[in-house]
């Protein structure tokens, strides 16, 4: 087993977090954009290809804004995870320019498409990590958090 990096996106716009809409048995839930690092690649390099991939959209890479551990056998989704173990780095990102795709070129396998979410409607909305939805918000109202969040889902 090893430990796999993977960047994540948090984009917004106009009040506006934008993910990736997937569909499992239970029904709809997002991610943020992003997703594993290849080797010789960087994490920015990795987060900007894996946006284009996933939400059809180029990106700037700007601060990182949070380090979230996920060991799979201390979570909810354990009887499928229970071997996974991620370290994701979640940094803020901006669009660039006008250019985008229509439709993802590369989406996950639960993907359905992209959705802009509201801020306000966050909590709302079933999005993986849970906790993570907390944080965004206190980031946007200037409330400081640590980095290293932790093994959290």
């Amino acid at each position: 087993m090893h430990i796999r990096n993977s960047a994540k996106a948090i984009i917004i716009k106009e009040d506006k977090l934008l993910l990736t809409k997937n569909q499992d048995k239970e029904g709809y839930f997002y991610l943020f954009p992003g997703g594993g690092q290849e080797h010789g690649e960087t994490l920015h390099y990795a987060l900007q290809r894996e946006c284009l991939e996933e939400a059809g959209y180029e990106v700037e890479v700007n601060n990182l804004l949070h380090i979230r551990e996920y060991i799979g056998k201390n979570h909810e989704h354990a009887a499928f995870d229970f071997d996974v173990h991620q370290i994701e780095y979640y940094f803020v990102c901006a669009l660039t320019g006008n250019k985008q795709q229509q439709v993802p070129k590369n989406p996950d396998a639960h993907q359905v498409g992209i959705e802009w979410v509201s801020i306000n409607d966050l909590l709302s909305y079933r999005i993986y990590p849970k906790q993570l939805r907390k944080y965004v918000i206190k980031y946007l109202t200037g409330e400081s958090s640590s980095v290293y969040l932790g093994d959290i889902n």
